[in-house]
């Protein structure tokens, strides 16, 4: 009994991973993007959690797979696993912590050693809600995000601010990165079928992202 639905739309299934020193607020932004919820007394994430959230793009099913760290930070390294098939990722730091800032590199380093294709990158200042002892400034964070060509944004997982914003840039610029790559070669269609979130890898293409910066408490 074959399914004629099959045809009438493809589907994708992308992986993104949430970065970031312990306590910087990656699960509670997961739960207020994936289920509008905030847990004031979050304690540390134990075991892989992941989110599943559905985009309509261009008339397209788009699915974004959202990994929260499962704790490994602590360990001030997440294992090479986490990594494995992501299209996207969010790297954040608390506003109100200089010390997550100062760590920012070292994520970024580790996403390099361990994603293997064109990724999305966001730096995100998470809790921005606490400008009364913010520590890192917006000009930190967009100076930092524009010399490492990331896109940048505040957020706040307490109140809302620009959440939804950050996760849906993320998976729209994967769209547009992976449609590029589907309108030059056939055999990504294959690989991007349904429910696969592996990309087959070509090497980087080169190409020039727009970044785009949005801050919550810009003055």
């Amino acid at each position: 009994m074959g399914s004629s639905s099959e045809d009438e739309g493809e589907e994708y299934l992308f992986k993104i991973v949430i970065i970031g020193d312990s306590a910087v607020g990656k699960s509670n932004l997961l739960s207020r993007y994936a289920r509008n919820e905030f847990n004031m007394h979050s304690k540390a994430t134990i075991g892989v959690e992941f989110q599943t959230q559905t985009l309509e793009i261009d008339g397209k099913e788009v699915k974004a797979q959202i990994w929260d760290t499962a704790g490994q930070e602590r360990f001030r390294a997440v294992t090479s696993a986490y990594y494995r098939g992501a299209f996207g990722a969010l790297i954040v730091y608390d506003i109100s912590r200089s010390s997550t800032f100062d760590s920012i590199p070292r994520w970024l380093d580790e996403l390099k050693t361990h994603s293997d294709t064109t990724i999305a990158r966001m730096l995100v200042g998470n809790k921005c809600d606490l400008e009364n002892i913010r520590a890192v400034s917006v000009e930190e964070g967009k100076s930092l995000a524009e010399t490492e060509g990331l896109f940048f944004m505040e957020t706040s997982a307490l109140d809302s601010t620009n959440v939804e914003k950050a996760f849906e840039i993320v998976i729209r610029e994967i769209y547009n990165n992976v449609s590029r790559k589907v309108l030059n070669s056939d055999s990504y269609k294959a690989e991007l079928s349904v429910n696969r979130i592996s990309l087959v890898n070509d090497g980087s293409d080169g190409s020039k992202k727009t970044q785009g910066s949005y801050s919550c408490c810009s003055r």
